[in-house]
């Protein structure tokens, strides 16, 4: 059974960072496209950050390029996404979703199975 729990989300000041983690059961990390997607208030769900099992290729949303990080801990099948520099519209719940091959696109990340979400508010 494939799960996903997120955790490390919190409020921010602006220009602060935060390290979010989602542990992976059920299935191999590595095997499929894993991500982190988000959902402001009255906005859509979008599409944060991937990796692609078909390439390990990892894509970026052009509003959090160069300053959000993922990555990835096979050992650990948990993957990470480091914000830095963190605006007052990177407020939302964020998700960590998985692709098995089912998913629908946000962006260029598919998701078919998703965690519960965690907060992240940035406000002085």
């Amino acid at each position: 059974q494939v799960q996903l729990v997120e955790s490390g989300g919190g409020l921010v000041q602006p220009g602060g960072s935060l390290r979010l983690s989602c542990a992976a059961s059920g299935f191999t990390l590595d095997y499929y496209t894993i991500g982190w997607f988000r959902q402001a208030p009255g906005k859509a769900r979008e599409g944060v950050s991937c990796i692609k099992n078909s390439d390990g290729s990892t894509y970026y949303a052009d509003s959090v390029k160069g300053r959000f990080t993922l990555s990835r801990d096979n050992a650990k099948n948990t993957v990470y996404l480091q914000m830095n520099s963190l605006k007052p519209e990177d407020t939302a719940v964020y998700y960590c979703a998985t692709d098995h091959g089912s998913g629908s696109y946000y962006g260029v990340c598919p998701a078919d199975y998703w965690g519960q979400g965690t907060q992240v508010t940035v406000s002085s």
